[in-house]
């Protein structure tokens, strides 16, 4: 029976917010889901993924239809909710197409916005997390590398992540466009709300070390600056500190113009040139308009981000077109080593009748060895695989250019006939690393056989 990849879940598109939160509320929920993959006996590996956006399980193995149910009812038992209520917000991917969604995903092609990069994060510890709980094995530590290999080629090959999308971070591109540079330059923040915040912290991540937060209600300004290692000032300190900012964000509620035309014409006799920029989210507008006509100084209002934002919305929908491609690319490489993965247990038991049959000769002749330094036998067992090594290698890359013809069953079939592959109860396991299906297996006993056995394996999925 055909083992199968399966993803179930929902995002931002198919369950409203309440929904998502059901599931993401209680504590461990992902250990919770984890601890029931390892008890369904009709599923081999799985994982669970868990963002304010999407609640996702990803899992293999064959009898799926029961193990969708299953699945379906933990994420309502996780949720305390109706099945039948769930089922109509979750949306179900199966084999290929549930590998191309788990790429785009990876490269935040189907994020709330478009290029986001904290969903690659989250799906690293998503996995890390399966890792730890041994449900990840063979399939999904192969699809989940390959899904961040993807990532990281959108993320180089185009240019989906470059451009800004929020007001907030918006601002900051535009500031490091007219400074370069914004280690070392100082931020006035008027008005303590969430926009200045976000600001201030996109600020920070471009170098910006020197904050001064002022609000009319001066501990509201404190509690803000504590959150930065910034200093507080009242409403009254304004004018003495537009002499030394060069970055201002306004964001009061206030129906009046907070900053005027002559307050900054009077500041910068004493700026000596240097260059002022005004961020302006507030509406109505805390920055007086006239102010903009100023020399060395720059005002952006909540106008002028959103047409930056628009044409970098419009920017990202292009990049998206290659991106779709990268994944599509990807899909297809990996569809065709799933392929790879029914030739596999043939090739193993092809190994293990040679090991077979090596270990059994050089018994019978013990008698005739036994006269032989240790070095000398070592030799003799060397050759001996490496004979066998080369005698098997032309059927297995014989079967392994046959995985993606129709007739690859039957060329199996031929072949476990012709070296009787299923007697003696010859072993057909399917744990197999990248080198079975890149190169010829290397017989057990050497040391690149070891060497592989130990690392390829990946963390299997029960004690």
């Amino acid at each position: 029976m055909k083992t199968r990849i399966v993803n179930i879940g929902m995002n931002h598109e198919t369950a409203p917010v309440e929904l998502r939160e059901c599931l993401a509320a209680y504590p461990d929920n992902t250990g919770k889901v984890l601890g029931r993959i390892r008890e369904l006996p009709y599923i081999k590996e799985g994982i669970y993924l868990s963002t304010c956006n999407r609640i996702e399980v990803l899992f293999t193995g064959e009898r799926v239809d029961e193990a969708r149910k299953a699945m379906v009812s933990v994420m309502s038992g996780l949720g305390r909710m109706p099945e039948d209520e769930l089922t109509g917000c979750l949306y179900q991917w199966d084999d290929l197409e549930a590998v191309k969604h788990i790429f785009r995903v990876a490269s935040s092609l189907d994020s709330l916005v478009v290029g986001e990069p904290q969903i690659l994060g989250q799906i690293k510890e998503a996995y890390l997390r399966a890792t730890k709980e041994k449900t990840s094995g063979i399939i999904l530590n192969r699809l989940m590398h390959r899904a961040f290999h993807v990532a990281k080629r959108v993320r180089t090959e185009t240019a989906i992540c470059e451009s800004a999308v929020s007001i907030s971070y918006a601002a900051v591109e535009l500031a490091k466009k007219i400074f370069h540079s914004l280690e070392e330059k100082k931020v006035l923040l008027i008005g303590a709300g969430e926009m200045a915040e976000l600001a201030a912290k996109h600020l920070m991540r471009q170098g910006v070390e020197s904050i001064t937060v002022a609000n009319r209600t001066f501990e509201r300004a404190v509690e803000v600056a504590g959150r930065f290692h910034a200093r507080a000032v009242s409403f009254d300190e304004i004018d003495g500190e537009l002499v030394e900012a060069d970055i201002v964000v306004c964001s009061t509620a206030s129906r009046e113009h907070v900053i005027t035309h002559d307050q900054v014409k009077k500041s910068l006799r004493k700026r000596r040139n240097r260059l002022l920029f005004f961020i302006d989210i507030a509406v109505p507008r805390d920055v007086e308009p006239q102010v903009n006509n100023l020399s060395n100084v720059y005002v952006y209002d909540i106008d002028d981000l959103k047409g930056v934002i628009a044409l970098n919305m419009d920017q990202r929908k292009l990049e998206s077109v290659k991106a779709e491609r990268i994944v599509n690319e990807e899909v297809l490489k990996f569809g065709r080593w799933l392929k790879t993965l029914s030739v596999v247990p043939t090739i193993i038991a092809l190994q293990e009748k040679a090991n077979t049959i090596i270990q059994g000769e050089l018994k019978k002749s013990g008698s005739v060895l036994g006269n032989l330094t240790r070095e000398q036998k070592k030799a003799v067992e060397s050759l001996a695989r490496s004979i066998a090594e080369k005698v098997l290698n032309d059927p297995i890359l014989f079967l392994k250019g046959k995985v993606e013809r129709p007739s690859v069953e039957t060329y199996l079939d031929i072949a476990r006939r012709l070296f009787n592959l299923d007697a003696n109860g010859t072993s057909t396991g399917s744990i197999v690393s990248d080198q079975v299906l890149n190169t010829g297996y290397p017989l057990k006993g050497s040391e690149e056989s070891n060497e592989f056995e130990q690392n390829d394996r990946g963390p299997e999925k029960r004690p």
